[in-house]
């Protein structure tokens, strides 16, 4: 067997902090929607309602009125509510942390957690897939149980870009005022365009992240680049990377060896069994991959049909 059933006490230690997680996160999504403030702005013989938000962006949304003062009132009370709770679940994750790497609850690299959780604070999570090796730290959370070291040896993670997005990607980036490459950086100062690979950021450790996207097709522009940064990154086409684009999500809370959590969103299990069933399968592919590419295979595909993980 190519995994083992967690310990009890981190079993249902990671319960309860996938539990305080999925709530936070749905809370960060809600605190993202009252960002900034409203203000009553006196012009003349009139006051206007102004709403703030990111970066001192302004915006004029009438004069007073009965219906514009309901509007601050009901802001003022969603965002102090939001914000109370929000404290709140940030003070019992930071204890759920504590816990999880008392119990070696977790063993996702650290780097990767925060990469995921960078993603999700900057609102560009839903453009991103994990793909490859890191998967698996999806699915074993959601079986729980530890899967088998040899399977998940990887010194990269691979991200897939949703070109179907790209235009509601772009207002995302533009907004944030930051190429994709700063936002790595913020992750680990380190990280810097690899030379002549345009797809992949590496850091002083030599982790690597790469960008893939589906092969061109109907209107995608091509080659793309995540920003209009001078040094930003380019998403690299993929063979079948269409397949991934198009799977069902597969979301679920992670662990890292640290306890620090994050939700990873990959791909369906049985989506993965098969793409990793094909690069088993090719014969120029190097032998230890195409080894490794089956016992992925072979472990998820167990996983099913033991019931322990469910596709969606």
């Amino acid at each position: 067997m190519n995994y083992l059933p967690l310990p009890d006490e981190a079993a249902r230690q990671v319960i309860d902090a996938q539990t305080i997680l999925a709530e936070l996160t749905r809370v960060k999504a809600l605190a993202r929607q009252v960002e900034g403030g409203m203000y009553w702005k006196q012009e003349g013989a009139y006051e206007y309602l102004i709403k703030t938000g990111r970066g001192n962006r302004q915006q004029r949304l009438g004069a007073r009125s009965p219906e514009l003062e309901a509007t601050y009132t009901a802001f003022k009370a969603r965002k102090a509510e939001t914000e109370a709770r929000l404290a709140s679940l940030k003070a019992a994750a930071t204890t759920a942390q504590r816990l999880n790497k008392a119990v070696k609850a977790g063993r996702v690299p650290t780097l990767v957690v925060d990469l995921l959780n960078k993603l999700e604070d900057s609102g560009l999570s839903q453009h991103f897939t994990v793909v490859g090796t890191h998967a698996l730290y999806a699915y074993e959370a959601a079986a729980g149980v530890r899967i088998v070291a040899g399977a998940l040896a990887t010194q990269d993670v691979d991200l897939l870009w949703d070109a179907r997005q790209r235009v509601r990607f772009l207002a995302d980036i533009k907004r944030l005022d930051k190429s994709m490459l700063q936002l790595l950086q913020e992750v680990d100062p380190t990280f810097v365009r690899k030379d002549l690979q345009a797809e992949t950021a590496i850091n002083a450790k030599g982790f690597e992240v790469d960008f893939l996207r589906r092969m061109q097709e109907g209107d995608d522009p091509h080659p793309f680049k995540l920003s209009e940064a001078e040094d930003e990154l380019w998403p690299v086409m993929a063979e079948r990377a269409k397949l991934l684009t198009e799977a069902p999500r597969f979301s679920h809370v992670v662990i890292g060896a640290t306890g620090k959590m994050a939700v990873m969103h990959t791909i369906s299990p049985v989506t993965f069994v098969e793409f990793k069933r094909w690069l088993a399968d090719r014969p120029n592919r190097e032998p230890s991959k195409r080894r490794r590419d089956a016992l992925q295979a072979q472990t998820v595909q167990g996983l099913m049909d033991e019931g322990l993980l469910l596709a969606p």
